[in-house]
């Protein structure tokens, strides 16, 4: 690199002059070239400034360090006492949900849902609606309960109506010749067992 650009200095027309601007600028005016003052800012101002912003810097890697030798100390701890990643983001979402809770952001949404449902249960609307609706439960409960009474009425008359008492005198009547004839078969099951009981009489002459 530097042949090929002392090559392009010698082949250049204003080989002198070029060579003469660079000698001739300083080092200290470069860098204030690169890097000028901000407005309002005096020297003295930007070094001090300077200085601070390299001591913040400072501070910030040695926080870090620290930082990263206290999760790994609290790491051995958690490992020391049985504690799992997932029990450590269930309190990290605990915690989290706890600080949304107590947001400004959370509690004005909380207070403005709040006047939004005391406008809509306020209205004319939502009164009109509620009337509709209580109105519609009782004519159901209404209809429900004529159905009922109708249904139990065409089972009292059917009860007292001729076909179903005879029928029933029927399902009576095949009772009674099923229970009688039960009887009558228990008692001839018991006959010869008795007569087995009596001893027969020796008429024979002594």
């Amino acid at each position: 690199m530097e042949s090929a650009s002392q090559d392009i200095n010698l082949n250049s027309p204003n080989k002198g002059l070029l060579s003469e601007a660079m000698t001739d600028v300083p080092v200290d005016s470069v860098a204030s070239a690169r890097t000028p003052v901000p407005e309002g800012l005096t020297l003295a101002e930007e070094e001090e400034l300077r200085s601070e912003l390299a001591k913040v810097e400072e501070e910030i890697g040695t926080l870090r360090q620290v930082l990263a030798a206290k999760e790994r100390h609290c790491g051995e701890l958690k490992r020391k006492l049985g504690l799992t990643p997932l029990d450590g983001l269930k309190q990290n979402l605990s915690k989290s949900w706890h600080d949304v809770q107590v947001s400004n952001a959370y509690v004005k949404t909380s207070e403005k849902l709040g006047e939004w449902n005391d406008k809509v249960t306020q209205s004319d609307f939502y009164k009109k609606t509620q009337e509709t609706l209580s109105q519609a439960g009782q004519k159901t409960s209404a209809a429900l309960s004529n159905v009922g009474s109708v249904i139990s009425r065409k089972l009292g008359d059917m009860r007292n109506s001729a076909t179903f008492k005879s029928f029933e005198d029927r399902v009576g009547t095949i009772k009674s010749r099923m229970v009688g004839s039960r009887e009558n078969s228990t008692d001839g099951l018991q006959s010869p067992s008795g007569a087995g009981d009596n001893p027969p009489h020796d008429n024979a002459p002594f």
